[in-house]
């Protein structure tokens, strides 16, 4: 399970200003943000199917992941943290890539896919599920939204939270001035707050939905601790330059690392 919320193309400075919070085990094994040797994919990484949860790249290319809330997974589905990656490594615009997937998106488990190009100003949402249904493919349109295990903006309690939140800080901060990243990331990223249990959408077990309810959540399990083991804040400028600032957990210890670059042939955006 993951968060995000964005910006896209609705703010004067920032053509994209990105937070994601990402859900896992924390036993999983997981590399911190960096550059991927032999390719141009900038990330964090699933250190045991090998793919990402968030990515970018040189030259401008953005794609982010979330599950879907569903009861029943195929063990035999190939991994969902591959998408990403093959977005990044691809020469198509968006809208082809997902138009592409949409052939192969059911050897997948349920997932979100947001996939952006910042030079030709193009993103699309793509989504797999519900199961039986024609897979999703839809411009997202400038403005803010919120990415959950749902639909991109649907009106989950948690979505609507961040949403809310997250206008109100932008607001805050006014269209000229330049956001404080961290800042931004401890005020929303770590709302601890849960959903009414009447607000839940009620796929799977009302207590475990009512753990996963909060923004940042933290699950004591008996396969181990489940909860938020990163938040990242990617921001890209209007001249270019790229941020992609993370916390994460290693050795149940918060660290954090921050990795600046600029999208090359950033002429205008």
């Amino acid at each position: 399970m993951c968060i995000a919320a964005f910006i896209w193309q609705a703010h004067p400075l920032y053509p994209l200003f990105l937070l994601q919070n990402r859900d896992e085990f924390h036993n999983r094994p997981t590399e911190p943000v960096a550059w991927w040797d032999g390719c141009d994919v900038l990330g964090g990484r699933d250190a045991v199917a090998g793919g990402t949860w968030l990515g970018c790249s040189r030259s401008g290319r953005v794609a982010f992941l979330t599950n879907v809330l569903e009861l029943h997974a195929l063990p035999e589905a190939r991994s969902r943290g591959e998408l990403p990656v093959l977005f990044l490594e691809s020469p198509k615009s968006p809208k082809e890539f997902a138009e592409m997937l949409v052939k192969e998106a059911h050897q997948y488990n349920g997932f979100n896919l947001i996939l952006a190009d910042i030079s030709s100003k193009s993103m699309v949402y793509i989504s797999n599920r519900p199961k039986g249904e024609p897979v999703v493919v839809q411009e997202v349109s400038p403005g803010i939204h919120v990415l959950s295990n749902a639909k991109l903006d649907s009106p989950w309690p948690k979505v609507q939270r961040l949403k809310l939140n997250f206008k109100e800080q932008l607001d805050t901060y006014g269209g000229e001035d330049e956001i404080p990243v961290e800042g931004m990331l401890e005020k929303l990223m770590r709302d601890t707050v849960r959903a009414e249990k009447s607000g839940l959408p009620g796929i799977c077990s009302l207590d475990w939905e009512h753990n996963l309810s909060s923004i940042f959540v933290e699950v004591h399990t008996p396969l181990g601790c489940y909860g938020t083991r990163s938040t990242t804040a990617l921001t890209v400028r209007a001249n270019g330059e790229v941020s992609f600032y993370e916390t994460y957990l290693e050795d149940n210890i918060w660290k954090e690392k921050t990795v600046n670059y600029r999208i090359l042939k950033a002429e205008a955006y």
